[in-house]
């Protein structure tokens, strides 16, 4: 049996996230955000980090304010509600973070090169686009059998994937559903994956659904069991989107003392896994419970 991955937050990010590295995050788009690990990011004041990924909806703006970010190679930050985000404005308008543009597809491209080993992978997105004047991964190649021009998207392998789960156990096999994004591109791409976690559930249970492991399980580096770790965002099978959540960010980061106000509630307060469920408190969760199940159809693995 492999030995237990289990970390606490704190410990896993020290370890698995040091200054300057490449992180991918937000892989599925507008769900499962792991938004605990990157407020635990922004307490250990991580820095000159390159943040990677589709979707960020507002955690990346969160780390960029926090002063933790170098680069963003993505296809778009900002808050999925009320549109960009205005750390990101910030320092981009004051010349402090690096962009590197692509459409979800392009990146998707870049982080499957990166999973399959390859320098780059061929296809014909973003031709005629303006992505090649601000994306030096992106070059235009004549197909050797074809003729054909097609856009060669350079590979990106990550140093370290976070990604938030419903449930996992002990040893780094998780299930995830709902959309899954660029998850497994980004997985297979990075040297380490570190996972949080709704719940730690038996190794049985992951075995129950092979189908549903998101990623191989040896090569995972760290699990943390944190409930309402992906909050705002949502958590198919566990909790809906915080709608009001959205807002309130918008409203609590137009300038940079209001950001540091809201860091100061939501961020710095926290220190545990316990700690987060109670800022929320049990009213503003219930309100957020799931109202209507709809169950996947059952399936026998049998022989």
């Amino acid at each position: 049996m492999s030995s237990s991955k289990l970390y606490n937050l704190a410990d896993a990010i020290e370890r698995f996230v040091p200054h300057g590295c490449t992180v991918a995050m937000g892989t599925c788009q507008e769900s499962l955000i792991p938004f605990a690990a990157g407020h635990e990011i922004m307490r250990q004041a991580k820095r000159d980090l390159t943040l990677v990924g589709t979707i960020s909806d507002m955690l990346f703006d969160q780390i960029i304010g926090a002063g933790c970010v170098r680069t963003v190679r993505a296809s778009w930050v900002g808050n999925v509600i009320t549109g960009s985000c205005y750390n990101f404005r910030r320092a981009v308008e004051g010349g402090s973070l690096e962009q590197e543009d692509h459409s979800n597809l392009t990146l998707t491209m870049a982080l499957r090169a990166g999973a399959m080993g390859v320098p780059f992978m061929p296809t014909r997105t973003a031709l005629g686009s303006d992505l090649f004047k601000t994306n030096p991964g992106l070059k235009t190649i004549a197909c050797p059998f074809t003729g054909d021009i097609l856009c060669a998207v350079a590979a990106i392998a990550p140093d370290t994937a976070i990604i938030h789960v419903q449930r996992a156990d002990e040893y780094g096999n998780a299930h995830l559903w709902g959309n899954l994004g660029v998850t497994r591109e980004a997985c297979l791409a990075s040297r380490h994956i570190i996972i949080t976690a709704e719940e730690i559930v038996s190794p049985d249970v992951i075995g129950s659904d092979p189908n549903r492991v998101i990623t191989p399980g040896f090569k995972v580096s760290a699990v943390a069991h944190v409930p309402w770790g992906g909050h705002p965002s949502p958590v198919p099978g566990y909790y809906n989107r915080d709608h009001g959540a959205f807002l309130d960010y918008r409203n609590s980061s137009k300038t940079s003392a209001d950001f540091a106000r809201w860091r100061a509630r939501w961020v710095d307060t926290v220190h545990g896994s316990g700690d987060y469920p109670a800022l929320l408190g049990e009213e503003r969760m219930a309100s957020l419970a799931l109202r209507n199940h709809v169950w996947s159809e059952a399936a026998d693995y049998g022989c």
